[in-house]
């Protein structure tokens, strides 16, 4: 039986919806995409053009969730199947677009250059439960018109796992779009087998602004799966109780919804989101606060009951450095969220309120992810009825270390963590160094980036990405890319 973790009943679920759905057609969303306002008029929103407001009707949003896909799959870039969202398995994938780097070496927080982001893909290509890479954070050695398309083209350069990304202008949007076409050939195969998920975002409360819209309404043209993320504030910019910010996130992202279907019925969709509490003793938005990771959890309540796979901002800290904290917050997070079976996990790495990336951090979240995924595989015999044969050889025996029984399933039943994690005895730990948690995780990030292998792409593709994001490079006035250490 696989342990689960409930938050609302049925009931609350279904008057959450029946409120949000009420906004939407009642008050309606802002949606400052003019092109985008036509269409929802042609699909049957009523429309105020002087306020750029879009109201969605009941039997609009209810044409949107029948085409809306129960399940899709993503690849990596060699085409072979990674994801298999709305199957009820929980992935993981670090946290995005943070604009820091926590410095292994001297502990400081920085801001990252190019070397930063190839090290990271370099070692997010060896953790073995993380199963995507994110565009986790930004170089600074780029210019921010750059910076979405040429995160994404490090990714496909040096690693093989898919990529949760975003483009944070509409323009991006089609270099990132041509870099993926390099490495799928036609926009048949990138459609047939996803490579990337985009991030896009609506504005809290209940608006679209130009660029996230269109994002919506490109990647549904191009088969490429979106996830909503919605970010209500409780106390701030949503209700401060948890259910009036649930009602907020279910009418944003049903707008979301509504954009895409209307765009492409059948267009991939994780019901997704960043909410969090508003503290106002420190003006911060918490992302390890138990009641922003319980909406979290929510939220994928109401999106699994519409039949939807669910994404989450969860399994992160706000700490400033890789200590308790970070652990805690990250542990509660990710046990959270696998045991509320949301699809998608976005967050291991993350410090700072989403704003800091850390490798080591990445690499201990690691292990914090295979901790979980066997507490969602939960408890089931295996060859133990009747119970009384393996007894009778305990007792003959006195002990089991070399039974068949223990043979045939121990590495099914016991999760044997690696390096990073501690179970020597005092003293075989004080043998083998003595080494603190920080000291085991530098370590593995330095032997994950010397075992990492050269994506198998071919080299003409390679060369194609190399190409096509020099020209983008040189249109926004760079002579030439950063140098990346090989």
């Amino acid at each position: 039986m696989r342990p689960t973790l409930r938050l609302l009943d049925g009931a609350l679920i279904e008057r959450i919806l029946a409120e949000a759905r009420d906004l939407l057609d009642a008050l309606g969303v802002e949606v400052h995409n003019p092109d985008l306002l036509e269409a929802l008029a042609g699909h049957g929103a009523r429309v105020d053009r002087g306020t750029s407001r879009a109201h969605l009707g009941g039997a609009l949003v209810d044409r949107a969730l029948a085409t809306a896909p129960r399940e899709f799959r993503l690849h990596d870039v060699l085409g072979r199947e990674t994801h298999h969202f709305g199957a009820g398995r929980v992935s993981f994938t670090p946290g995005s677009s943070a604009i820091h780097i926590l410095d292994g070496e001297t502990g400081k927080i920085r801001e990252p250059l190019t070397a930063d982001y190839v090290r990271y893909v370099k070692v997010v290509s060896g953790l073995t439960h993380i199963a995507s890479q994110s565009t986790a954070f930004v170089p600074a050695d780029v210019p921010s018109r750059v910076s979405d398309s040429y995160r994404l083209f490090l990714s496909l350069l040096y690693g093989e796992k898919p990529v949760v990304t975003g483009a944070f202008t509409i323009e991006a949007f089609e270099i990132m779009k041509d870099l993926q076409l390099a490495v799928r050939g036609t926009a048949e195969a990138l459609s047939e087998q996803p490579l990337t998920i985009f991030s896009c975002c609506p504005t809290a409360p209940l608006k679209w602004s130009d660029v996230t819209s269109q994002n919506v309404v490109d990647c549904a043209r191009w088969g490429i799966p979106v996830e909503f993320i919605s970010m209500p504030l409780a106390g701030f910019m949503s209700p401060v109780t948890l259910v009036g910010s649930l009602v907020q996130h279910a009418a944003e992202t049903l707008s979301g919804l509504v954009i895409s279907q209307v765009t492409r019925p059948g267009a991939p969709v994780l019901w997704g989101g960043s909410p969090a509490i508003f503290d106002i003793r420190y003006e911060t938005t918490p992302m390890g606060a138990i009641e922003t990771m319980m909406m979290d959890c929510a939220y994928s309540e109401i999106g699994h009951a519409l039949g939807l796979p669910t994404q989450a901002y969860i399994a992160l800290s706000d700490a400033k450095a890789l200590d308790a904290q970070a652990g805690l917050e990250t542990g509660i997070g990710a046990t959270l969220a696998a045991l509320s079976g949301i699809d998608s996990v976005s967050g291991p790495g993350m410090l700072d309120f989403e704003s800091c990336q850390s490798l080591e951090k990445l690499v201990v979240d690691d292990a914090i992810c295979a901790m979980t995924q066997r507490l969602t595989r939960g408890i089931e015999p295996r060859d133990d009825f009747p119970a009384r044969p393996l007894f009778e050889e305990l007792l003959r025996e006195k002990h089991l270390l070399i039974a068949r029984h223990t043979r045939r399933h121990l590495r099914d039943e016991i999760a044997f963590p690696g390096p990073v994690i501690d179970r020597a005895n005092q003293a075989r730990w004080l043998e083998e160094g003595g080494l603190t948690l920080g000291q085991r995780a530098r370590r593995e990030v330095a032997r994950l980036i010397e075992a990492w292998q050269p994506p198998r792409l071919g080299d003409d593709v390679k060369r194609e990405l190399i190409r096509r994001m020099e020209s983008e490079a040189r249109r926004h006035g760079m002579d030439a890319l950063p140098e990346r250490a090989e």
